[in-house]
């Protein structure tokens, strides 16, 4: 369950807070370049009261001149203090975003949109470096500019004060108004956007399935579309932040053309002065950055609430807890049994159970071959004991250990585990045989290189292990992946090996090799095998038919032929629809790109 939605602005002070002392220094001197300014319309008024007299205006020259440039380099400084700032917030959020995201459980990432989280990760966060420093500090600066000239000017007319409060007021009633609209639609556009990377990760992590089907328009058409509709949204959203933003300079000129009248009659009447007529118009131009500054504050804001919402919903969800410490890859480990007690497994309480009352025990050392029709469970059972799910009710144990009470990085150190689509990562062949095993010596390497039948393929390989293998293995065949899979399994001596349909990209020649080498693993290691063909069964030291989530029957390959009919039936249809490999060599399938 997840945790309710938190407040955003909370969200957004725990993610300001571990930089405090740089946003109060940034903003501290955005303040002094702001109250720098503030002395400018004043020095023009001492400039142009000594035009008036025999003084010489040399001095208020110096000063003016001295007031511009320290007001600009002093803000200079706070804006890059800020923005320097700003950065190590991102790289806050995103490292936290990072490492909740690879300890999501398996079952949360498996009904999430990966494209989507990523653009959590991406634009999100970048929404949240504004929001969480310019935007705060633009509202907290522009209150106290406001401030300051408010005081000022009363200092130099009451009723000229009067018209420019009345223009304020308004402006501010106008802008609170706006900024809900505001913050609805940007989080509106940022799940648009997300939308549509969702829709390229799809397409893009099944490229090859699109090409081989001709449908590069249907996916262009469904990204076109994605984008059509985050192209919309972002429009709404430009709509009503240039409705602010048209509002606020609105209001200035307004405010401008008003005092210019009032005050002109003022000057006629002999109420008020040319020069402070002069310095109040110059104020009132100094009144447009910071109310352009509050009103963007405001806007910007409400863009960055809707990221930091957007990012706390991933914070939020379920996570794994890691826990204790991981064996290094040099140390051995023992065969481990694994036994299942009454186990059942609903993927969510409205869904039949996919595993019902499951008990069963697996010695430690030698082969157990899982088989069953497609949907029988045989997967389910391997992420169970990965502790990828849990049981909905009944227990099962790993070491004679219920696995709940194993720390997972401990639990996990002590499995090989080889999924079915038998993943391989972009980058080198020695990148991926170290996925799990960073510190395994040479020595080793050489070792689980021959023991997988991966030699010939180094050997033949450009830069041998160095050699980068594509974007997902692409210059691999599948029985090299599925050997590379295999082989980082057992560098990282397993005392428990999970295989999950190993022969599935295999020829004869290769499965039988495979065999041998599951068998010779299986002497020293508990190995738990989910299996299709039968083929790769025929040595195991007990077979498990599982049924529609259930334990149908357990025995040798033998003994269930005789006494088990959808065993015996399965068997005749495999043995009656599998063709004759010939035993010839195989090639080691590297293939170069072709230039383009």
């Amino acid at each position: 369950m997840t945790s309710p939605a938190r407040a955003p602005i909370r969200l957004l002070m725990r993610y300001m807070r571990p930089h405090t002392g740089g946003l109060l220094v940034g903003a501290g001197l955005m303040f002094l370049g702001g109250l720098v300014n503030l002395a400018q319309p004043l020095a023009v008024k001492h400039l142009l009261d000594g035009l008036t007299g025999d003084a010489s205006f040399a001095g208020p020259v110096i000063l003016l001149t001295t007031l511009l440039v320290a007001g600009a380099l002093v803000g200079a400084g706070g804006m890059y203090l800020l923005e320097a700032t700003a950065e190590s917030v991102v790289l806050d959020a995103r490292r936290r975003l990072i490492d909740r995201l690879l300890h999501l459980r398996v079952g949360v990432m498996d009904r999430a949109e990966s494209g989507d989280l990523l653009s959590r990760v991406t634009g999100d966060t970048t929404q949240l470096r504004s929001a969480a420093t310019t935007n705060v500090v633009d509202l907290v600066t522009g209150v106290f500019q406001i401030g300051g000239a408010v005081v000022l000017m009363a200092r130099l007319d009451l009723v000229l004060l009067g018209v420019v409060t009345l223009v304020l007021v308004l402006l501010l009633g106008v802008t609170a108004l706006l900024a809900a609209r505001i913050r609805d639609v940007s989080e509106r556009t940022q799940a648009a956007v997300g939308g549509l990377g969702a829709v390229l990760a799809r397409a893009l992590g099944a490229f090859r399935t699109v090409k081989a089907n001709g449908a590069e328009r249907q996916q262009t058409a469904a990204a076109h579309s994605a984008a059509i509709q985050a192209w919309r949204r972002g429009r709404q959203a430009a709509r009503w932040v240039s409705a602010a933003g048209v509002t606020t300079g609105l209001a200035v000129q307004l405010a401008f053309v008003v005092v210019l009248g009032v005050g002109g009659a003022r000057v006629a009447a002999d109420d008020l002065t040319v020069s402070s007529l002069v310095a109040f118009l110059l104020y009132l131009f100094y009144l447009a950055g910071p109310v352009s500054q509050l009103a963007g504050g405001v806007t910007g804001l409400q863009a960055g609430l809707a990221a930091v919402g957007r990012i706390d919903a991933v914070v939020r969800m379920p996570a794994e807890d890691p826990g204790g410490r991981a064996a290094p890859s040099t140390e051995a480990i023992g065969p481990m049994s694994v036994a299942f007690h009454g186990v059942s497994l609903r993927h969510r309480p409205q869904d039949p159970e996919v595993l019902t009352d499951v008990t069963l025990r697996i010695p430690a050392t030698g082969l157990t071959a899982l088989v069953g029709p497609s949907g029988a469970g045989k997967s389910t059972l391997l992420s169970l004991v990965e502790r990828f799910q849990d049981p909905t009710s009944g227990h099962l144990e790993v070491g004679d250990r219920d696995v709940r009470q194993w720390p997972l990085r401990e639990l996990r150190a002590r499995i090989g585990y080889v999924e079915q689509e038998a993943p391989v990562l972009s980058g080198t062949l020695r990148d991926n045989l170290l996925l799990g095993a960073a510190d395994a010596p040479d020595g080793r390497i050489d070792e689980i290189l021959e023991q997988a039948m991966l030699v010939s393929l180094v050997r033949r390989l450009p830069q041998g292990l160095d050699t980068r293998i594509g974007q997902r293995g692409a210059t691999l065949s599948g029985g090299e992946r599925q050997r590379i899979a295999i082989a980082r399994a057992l560098l990282r001596r397993p005392g428990l090996l999970l295989l999950d349909e190993p022969t599935a990209h295999l020829d004869a020649v290769n499965e039988q090799a495979l065999r041998d080498l599951v068998a010779g693993v299986a002497r020293t290691t508990t190995v738990l095998m989910a299996a299709h063909r039968l083929s790769t069964v025929l040595d195991a030291d007990r077979v498990v038919v599982l049924e529609a989530g259930r334990v149908r029957a357990v025995g040798t390959h033998e003994s269930l032929i005789d006494r088990d009919d959808l065993y015996r039936r399965l068997a005749e249809t495999q043995l009656l629809i599998e063709p004759h490999v010939p035993a010839v060599a195989v090639s080691s399938g590297y293939r170069e790109r072709p230039e383009t």
